[in-house]
């Protein structure tokens, strides 16, 4: 794949638009916390038919497993429904540009929390849980992270459940959940209490909570350094009771494996899902740095004119190439039904979040002490882009993960 095609490219212009209309007058309003962000993904999805994609291709499922099928992993209803070739990453991308909170929010509700309840749920689960969250009108969080764990995520989780008789009981704290303070389901990682085995090789379980269980407490909005519009938060749980039901696969031996077995699966398309992240915070940066150096006069010439402008501007373009051809070999990957490793996810998610964050910085000192200002946007850009070396992981767990690829290989 060396360019878009022309359905992608025809997609983003309808996206553009769109967001040019419904979002940009917003942005301060997201930023500040005036405006929830929830309101207007789902208008994006009743404007491009996207919540009916997802619902239809949730329904088809839905039949195969009613008649006894296996189906395949792919179209469940999940990130844009069955859409195909790069559509989805240019919706991504394309709103990366003027709110990354907002991609932040929606990929984990429909990129982590359904693909988990649909790849480890049975048949009654997926009937509860799914119908509305394909569609955001509920919103889905998934918690693995606890305040002491940080990169060691397994081995350093605390909370944990003790059967009950029929039930299990849920104690514990997550942190840094995104759409924690308002989801709906929450999909959650907790470790079982086996006593005689070590904490850190204790099997790890995964149930779904739903909002206003006795017992657990979502948390208010974190204040954070960026992507302002996703709202990040904690949960507690205290002594809250679950039913088999809400274990997902109804069994502590789930058919898809140890809920660690799910988080890496989850783990790998999240870290990809940066790659088109990336790209649209480098796009608009280079586009508001080009148009600022072509205006923005010194010593009564365009600064533009002058080399180390130039190198900027140089240095961002190829950034952009790198990051969108990396883009394409995800798409290619995914089109011939060849999934990315968890080792080449890192090395996606690693170089192209740093890629977004340099290019950010360097748009901010082109614009010199503009570009410390608010309202020439490129200040929002660079602290959204920051999150990407954090978020999905940190970037030097990243390279951890390569390094183990590269050697369990030779």
């Amino acid at each position: 794949m060396l360019e878009w095609s022309e359905t992608d490219l025809a997609v983003r212009d309808a996206v553009r638009e769109f967001i040019d209309k419904e979002i940009r007058p917003h942005v301060d309003a997201l930023e500040s916390g005036d405006m929830e962000p929830y309101p207007i993904i789902r208008k994006l999805f009743k404007t491009f038919g996207i919540d009916v994609m997802a619902k239809e291709a949730l329904d088809k499922r839905l039949a195969r497993l009613r008649a006894g099928e296996q189906p395949s992993g792919k179209g469940g209803g999940g990130m844009f429904g069955n859409s195909s070739g790069g559509m989805g990453f240019v919706v991504i991308s394309e709103l990366c540009r003027v709110s990354m909170g907002l991609v932040t929010g929606m990929g984990v509700s429909l990129g982590l929390t359904v693909p988990t309840i649909q790849s480890r749920g049975t048949l009654a689960q997926q009937e509860r849980w799914l119908p509305g969250l394909v569609t955001y009108e509920k919103i889905g969080a998934w918690a693995i992270t606890e305040p002491d764990s940080g990169s060691d995520a397994f081995g350093g989780m605390k909370s944990y459940v003790v059967r009950d008789g029929d039930d299990y009981i849920l104690n514990g704290q997550k942190t840094f959940i995104t759409n924690g303070p308002d989801a709906d389901v929450v999909v959650v990682y907790a470790k079982l209490d086996e006593p005689g085995v070590a904490p850190r090789d204790r099997k790890v379980l995964t149930f779904v909570l739903d909002k206003g269980m006795e017992g657990f407490e979502q948390s208010k909005p974190f204040r954070k350094m960026g992507i302002h519009s996703s709202r990040t938060g904690e949960l507690f749980f205290n002594n809250v009771r679950l039913g088999r039901d809400r274990l997902l696969g109804e069994t502590e031996d789930n058919r898809s494996g140890d809920g660690r077995d799910s988080a890496r699966s989850s783990f790998a398309t999240e870290r990809i899902g940066v790659a088109a992240m990336a790209l649209g915070v480098i796009e608009e940066c280079l586009r508001l740095s080009v148009d600022y150096a072509k205006t923005r006069k010194l010593w009564g010439q365009e600064i533009a004119q002058f080399q180390l402008i130039q190198l900027k501007l140089a240095q961002m373009e190829v950034a952009r190439m790198n990051v969108r051809n990396i883009l394409f070999r995800v798409i290619e990957s995914a089109e011939q039904g060849k999934p990315i490793s968890l080792a080449e996810a890192s090395a996606i998610k690693w170089y192209c979040s740093q890629a977004a964050t340099d290019v950010a910085m360097e748009a901010v000192q082109l614009f010199g002490g503009n570009g410390y200002m608010t309202e020439y946007r490129v200040e929002q850009l660079a602290r959204d882009a920051k999150s990407l070396m954090i978020y999905a992981g940190s970037n030097e767990i990243q390279i951890t993960h390569v390094a183990r690829g590269l050697l369990s290989d030779s």
